[in-house]
């Protein structure tokens, strides 16, 4: 999509502080982090939100959470913790429409449940 902030930082065409990248998902430093680290992970495909996936991107899916299980294995979360949150649409606290995980952690993170 043509004016998604998230599809332009995936094509590089707006700034943002990578620290993973492939052909299919990137991740990048959320601007506004909550946590110590505070990482975006998202598909280069544009889904608006978690309801959009369908069978076709059950690969895609997976191998998203395996860049997050990475990216937090290279910033030293894996041993100690860490969260990974999905927001989907109003009510679960979506604000920007493109799928993405919010990986967090580096303290003790509250419970939410």
């Amino acid at each position: 999509m043509s004016d998604c902030i998230f599809c332009k930082i995936a094509a590089g065409e707006l700034p943002s502080e990578m620290v993973y990248q492939d052909e299919r998902v990137v991740a990048f430093k959320d601007i506004r982090p909550v946590a110590p680290v505070h990482i975006l992970i998202i598909p280069r495909k544009h889904i608006p939100d978690l309801t959009a996936i369908t069978e076709e991107d059950a690969e895609l899916i997976g191998h998203l959470h395996l860049v997050a299980v990475k990216v937090a294995r290279e910033l030293g979360l894996a041993d100690r913790g860490f969260r990974l949150v999905n927001n989907c649409k109003q009510e679960g606290g979506q604000v920007i429409y493109h799928l993405h995980y919010h990986l967090l952690g580096g303290r003790q993170l509250r419970n939410l449940c």
